[in-house]
């Protein structure tokens, strides 16, 4: 008989209820180590509550992934929160799918967002065979401190976003400026060059010029412009000028 050719192995899809277990456990669990950390402080009922939400944020959220994409989970978290705030009566608002690119990209593939999203109320389900993390309204406590938690470190983060931004700014257009300077100093210094070197270029045509003016030829006769002084008696004036000047006795 021909030989079968083997079955691949069925495609593995993200157990969303183990992930969700697990996600669970860890916030128990450092839930418990806080309270335990706590040592009988007096706190108000909610304070464990944001302690958890900012430790997941810093370093859950913000440490492990790079910032950019940190910081628009987080505004993605905290939209989905504000949305069953805002709109608690609507079901549209209170579920989303894990498959979307633009979910998955932001809230799966990231570290620590899924964990935070389980931590406002959401819980893994299956609708029609489609996953989906559906918000259950129990939680809704838990969904305003989570949110008002995510507002607390984007004032934050974004402020430091807006110095750090501003900062390299200020450095591009000071790198600019100095190179800018650098460029019209040695844009001046040829300017100056060829100032300098047409003033010497006029100054050898002139003197080239007159030295051709005073080359050898024929003599032409120099007129004489010097005084003539009148002398007593005959004799040679001092151009050798022959002259008789009667005594005026």
């Amino acid at each position: 008989s021909a030989p079968q050719s083997p079955v691949a192995p069925a495609a593995t899809r993200p157990d969303h209820d183990a992930v969700a277990a697990a996600i669970q456990r860890r916030i128990e669990a450092e839930r418990a180590q806080a309270a335990a950390a706590g040592q009988g402080a007096s706190f108000d009922g909610k304070h464990e509550k944001r302690q958890e939400f900012r430790r997941l944020i810093d370093p859950g959220i913000l440490r492990p992934n790079p910032r950019p994409l940190a910081l628009e989970a987080l505004q993605t978290l905290l939209k989905l929160a504000q949305n069953i705030i805002d709109h608690p009566d609507e079901a549209k608002y209170q579920r989303f799918k894990p498959t979307n690119a633009t979910i998955k990209r932001l809230l799966v593939d990231p570290r620590g967002t899924l964990e935070y999203a389980v931590a406002l109320g959401f819980r893994p389900e299956v609708e029609n065979f489609q996953p989906f993390y559906i918000f259950n309204m129990r939680h809704m406590d838990d969904l305003k401190i989570g949110a008002a938690m995510i507002k607390e470190a984007l004032d934050r983060e974004l402020v430091k976003e807006e110095r750090d931004h501003r900062r390299r700014a200020d450095e591009k257009a000071a790198h600019e400026a100095a190179v800018a300077q650098v460029k019209q100093a040695f844009y001046d210094d040829r300017k100056g060059r060829a100032v300098v070197d047409e003033r010497e270029r006029i100054a050898r045509t002139a003197a080239a010029a007159n030295r051709a003016a005073g080359s050898p030829g024929p003599s032409a006769a120099v007129a004489d412009y010097r005084p003539k002084r009148r002398m007593p008696g005959s004799g040679h004036t001092l151009s050798g000028e022959v002259i008789t000047v009667d005594d005026e006795d």
